[in-house]
């Protein structure tokens, strides 16, 4: 699992060349860490200065992340509305963007990718 998750991360990281900033709404599809449940939802990633807003609606749940990158990567901390928290690392792919996350005191690693609507 650890080489397939670093080989999907590197995919994302540094095998592609972003063509936009990580702005813009997305739909997203993902699986969580461990038990590999499959989700759908929508991401929305707005410019707040330095920093990146990161809302995603997941079912009747809401995130919201603060993020940390460029064009080519972004870092993002994040809360549910259950005070779950956790982060994620996603990588440009294309217009696209793809990546891993984990729960604050996980051990293992889900993994996401947004479709720029």
């Amino acid at each position: 699992m650890k080489k397939i998750s670093a080989a999907f991360l590197t995919t994302f990281l540094f095998a592609s060349v972003a063509i936009a900033s990580p702005v813009g709404q997305y739909s997203v599809e993902g699986t969580s860490p461990g038990e590999g449940g499959k989700y759908s939802g929508d991401v929305k990633v707005e410019k707040t200065g330095d920093t990146y807003r990161v809302t995603w609606i997941i079912g009747d749940t809401t995130f919201i992340g603060t993020g940390i990158g460029d064009d080519k990567f972004i870092a993002v901390s994040y809360k549910s509305d259950y005070d779950k928290t956790g982060l994620a690392l996603y990588g440009a792919a294309g217009d696209n963007w793809g990546g891993v996350w984990t729960y604050s005191g996980g051990k293992k690693i889900g993994t996401e990718v947004w479709t720029r609507k």
